[in-house]
Order: C-alpha cells, then structure tokens, then sequence
C-alpha cells in the first residue's frame, strides 16, 4: 500500500470505525503501522514480520497476540516479543491513547526485557551451564531463548560448520538463484554472540558424550562440562553408491558451504541433473532454471512430492516445473556420473556440467547412540523434549517426539519445527516444563508458487481438493479415516494460519 494512503494514527481515528478484531493499517510518522481492537482494550504495533518482513496486517489475531501469514510467526501484541519462531526479534510497540471518541497512537515503547524464569526453577537452581551442540535451527533458537528467558549462566554452542548459523531455507532458494548475496544468510551478526556472551565454537566436532559425569569431549581433545545438554545435531545427506569419475562435479546440498559450491558451478554451468524429486530438488531445480540453465530430473518416484502431497498435487508441481522447460526422467535411477554426462538405469545419458543429489538426509544419532540414549530412528524424547538421560534434551531433525495432534510419533525435518522446539527445550531446561504441542508448519517454492504445509501426514487416505489448482488458489486436506492430519494451501495464507489455530484447540481423538 502507498504511503499516501495509509491512515495516520497521529491525527487519530474514530473509535466505532474499528470492529473488534479488525487489523488496521497506518502510519506513524514515516514508520508503518498496524492498529489492533480486542474487545475494549486497543493495540499498536510495527507492521511488519521481523523475519521476511511480511505484512501483519494480513495475519491473524489469536488473544493478544498476532500470528504472520507468511511463515507463522507469533508476536505479543502488549509487549511485541517473539513468542514463535521462525522470527526471533520482537516488533516495535507503540503507546496507544483515547481521546473521547478517537484512537491516537503515540510513542514507541521499550522493547521487551528477558523474562526471569526464577519462579520456576527447582530448589536446585539453572543449571551451572548449558551446552548445545548443532548450530542450526534448533540450537541458535535455544541459545537465544535461554538469553531472552533471562538466564544468564553460560551457553556454548559447538557446531561442526563453518559458518555461524544461516538462513538453511534460502539455500535452495534465493541463495541458489542469485537473489540473495552470501552476507544476507547468517541469521545473527558477530556482535550479537558476544553481547548476549555466547561461546559459538565452529569446525569443532564432538567425539562424545559422558552423560554421569556430564561432559562433552571435542575432537580436538577439549572438554566441556554442562549442568544442561540440548542435542540439536540434525541431519546427514542420504549419500547413494553411484560410480563417479574423479572430474565428475557432484553435489549434496545442506550447508552453507554446499550452497556457495553449487552456485559457484551453476556461474559457469550449462546442463545440470538433479537426482531426487523431493522438496530439496525440485526447489533446486526451480533455482537453477531460473539461472537459465537446463535441467533434468531423476527419480525413482512416479510423481513427484507424490508420497507427501498426493498425486493430483505432484502432477500440478511437476506442470510447474515442466512449464518451466525442466525434463522429469521418473521411474529411474543414475549408475554413472562422469564430468560430461549422467547415466541412467535404462541406458539414457544427459549432458551435465553438474550434478546435485537431493534424495534425503538420516538423522545425525551417533552422539546419542554412544552416550547410550533411547534413539528410534532419531533420538527418542517425552513431551518436553527430554531424553532418556538426565539434564540430556533434544531438538530438530534428530528428536522423535509424541506428537498430540497426529496421535503418532513423529521426526520431521522443518526449519519452523527445529527453531520452535529449540525455543521450548530451551525454557524445559530452566524448569518450565512446557510440553512441544505445537503443530508441525513448512513451506516451499516452486517459481511463483508457495505451498504453505500445516500438520504432518505420514501417511493419509484421501486428499481433498477445496478450490483450483489450476488457479493456484485452493486448500488441500489430508485424512485418515475421520480424522484431519494437514492442510496444504496455495494463496491461502490466513485459511492456513485458521487451520493451524482449530489444530490447536481441538485434541487429537476429535474429528475436525
């Protein structure tokens, strides 16, 4: 919206032009705002999302508290701290004052001060210390909610990377396609870890875990003691046994350092194969199209995403693709790669200056297996996120937990997941005892076109079209028997924040 157009709070606004729970936009000065009514009581708030910068005014108001269209988010509207990730820094607040009959909104507020967790740590007091190890997803969103919860004892996070945690979900994205430059990926600046004092520890890897004596040992021989342990070690590149000739340029795509390789070879590349028709993939695919670079498509799948989304909607996202001038090669598999071309199963070959492996990751359970943890196909954990040992907590990729909505247990490898268990391990270990409920949330994009995942279906009987995929406009639902599991939407933002809401409020015995 034009500025011109915006309502300007400072001359005031008529009270009876404001419904209960109507989001209005304005302006401030120069800043953008959005004005809030519930009820009796009125709130002002900066307007937009402190993650990708979406528009709040599109969102939905959930009590006090305002939830972003784009990705989730979930902010105070009395306070405006993050109370969910994907975003971690709060959004201004405004004073509001009436008038008679008008609403003026005033002067910004302080931002938020750490909130003391005291009231609820045992008689033993915080841990002495706290030790993360991954600095992905879920370990940057524990160190950063220890610190905003008030606790002020140390916090080390020891991450095998190179890179300070990024911005993963931009890898196969803007990152890949060129739109967003190396510097924009990291999450935080240098400062924040030193004003915070966080010890973030890179290329260190941990050799194990003494869980009696409650040490960490590095590979390089140090060791570190903590009061509390969060493992946040994600997960692996499934790496497949196809014969590969030394000059063959192959890539599996997870770190940062992957994504700089990748876009490094697309610079110069011409013809490119992806293996895999998974997210990962065709996103990939999607970002090297978009470089004008030819791509080819192997999978062993019938229909892409078809496992996950159903076979009506992996036809429409391979119509995307395909539309896009990418070939799809479904039903095969690579047995070669050398530097000028790619195999396949049934004698094809396909030019290709390079080669990108997307076929899933395996959850990084080593460290857990070792230490003697419960681990099932991830690392085990109960309702607030702990192991199998004492003061041990685990988050994101690798953590398998009781999920209530979908009756099952669940390992799910979302961005929106990891940060938000790395947030409630968080506050569990200073004593919160704050069970994970939240409802499994994902995105992706394909060109133009961004599905919004709300639940988690391992499995479903039917999926039911509400809308025109064709018109790129429609909510998808995933059944089975009665009960309700996910809703995938296309241009359906709010319909997907309403369906993550009625997720929440109803259990998981109860027919949506």
């Amino acid at each position: 919206m034009e500025q011109t157009k915006l309502i300007d709070f400072e001359a005031g606004i008529a009270i009876d032009k404001i419904a209960d729970g109507m989001i209005l936009e304005g302006r401030v000065g120069n800043k953008e705002v959005i004005l809030v009514r519930r009820g009796a009581e009125f709130f002002a708030a900066g307007a937009a999302c402190t993650h990708y910068h979406a528009s709040l005014a599109k969102g939905l108001i959930v009590d006090d508290t305002i939830r972003c269209p784009m990705h989730h988010a979930c902010f105070s509207l009395r306070t405006g701290e993050a109370l969910r990730a994907p975003a971690l820094d709060p959004i201004a607040i405004r004073r509001v004052e009436l008038r008679q009959d008008k609403v003026f909104v005033c002067e910004r507020l302080a931002p938020p001060k750490p909130r003391p967790m005291q009231s609820v740590w045992s008689s033993s007091g915080p841990p002495s210390s706290v030790v993360i190890v991954g600095g992905g997803a879920a370990g940057l969103a524990a160190a950063d909610a220890l610190r905003r919860r008030g606790y002020s004892g140390a916090v080390t996070i020891v991450s095998a990377d190179d890179t300070a945690p990024y911005d993963r979900p931009n890898l196969s994205k803007d990152f890949l396609v060129g739109n967003a430059p190396a510097a924009w990926m990291p999450l935080r600046t240098e400062r924040y870890y030193s004003d915070r004092q966080i010890d973030l520890l890179l290329d260190a890897r941990v050799a194990s875990i003494d869980a009696s004596k409650r040490i960490v040992r590095l590979a390089d021989g140090r060791q570190i003691a903590y009061g509390a342990l969060l493992l946040a070690t994600g997960a692996d590149p499934v790496k497949l046994p196809i014969p590969t000739a030394a000059a063959a340029k192959v890539f599996y795509l997870r770190s940062f350092a992957d994504g700089r390789a990748i876009a490094a070879q697309a610079a110069a590349a011409k013809n490119a194969v992806v293996v895999g028709a998974g997210f990962i993939g065709l996103e990939v695919a999607a970002s090297l199209r978009m470089r004008k670079i030819s791509v080819h498509v192997v999978a062993p799948d019938r229909v892409p995403l078809g496992r996950i989304l159903g076979t009506e909607v992996g036809t429409f996202v391979r119509g995307l693709h395909e539309a896009a001038g990418v070939r799809f090669h479904l039903g095969r598999s690579v047995i070669g790669i050398d530097d000028r071309r790619v195999t396949l199963d049934d004698g094809t070959t396909i030019e290709a200056d390079m080669t990108v492996l997307g076929v899933g990751v395996r959850p990084a359970i080593a460290l857990a297996e070792q230490a003697g943890l419960a681990v099932d196909r991830g690392i085990s954990v109960n309702e607030y996120l702990q192991t199998s040992a004492s003061g041990i907590y685990a988050a994101g990729d690798v953590a398998r937990w009781p999920d209530p909505h979908s009756g099952d247990r669940l390992r799910v490898e979302h961005w929106v997941v990891a940060q938000r268990q790395g947030e409630v391990a968080a506050g569990n270990i200073l004593g919160a005892r704050e069970p994970f409920t939240t409802v499994p949330f994902f995105w992706s994009q394909h060109y133009d076109v961004v599905i919004n995942y709300i639940g988690h279906a391992e499995s479903f009987d039917s999926a039911t079209i509400d809308g025109d995929l064709d018109a790129r406009d429609c909510a998808v639902t995933y059944r089975r028997g009665d009960r309700r599991l996910a809703v995938a939407t296309i241009s359906r933002d709010l319909e997907n924040l309403r369906v993550e809401r009625e997720m929440e409020l109803f259990d998981h015995e109860r027919p949506a």
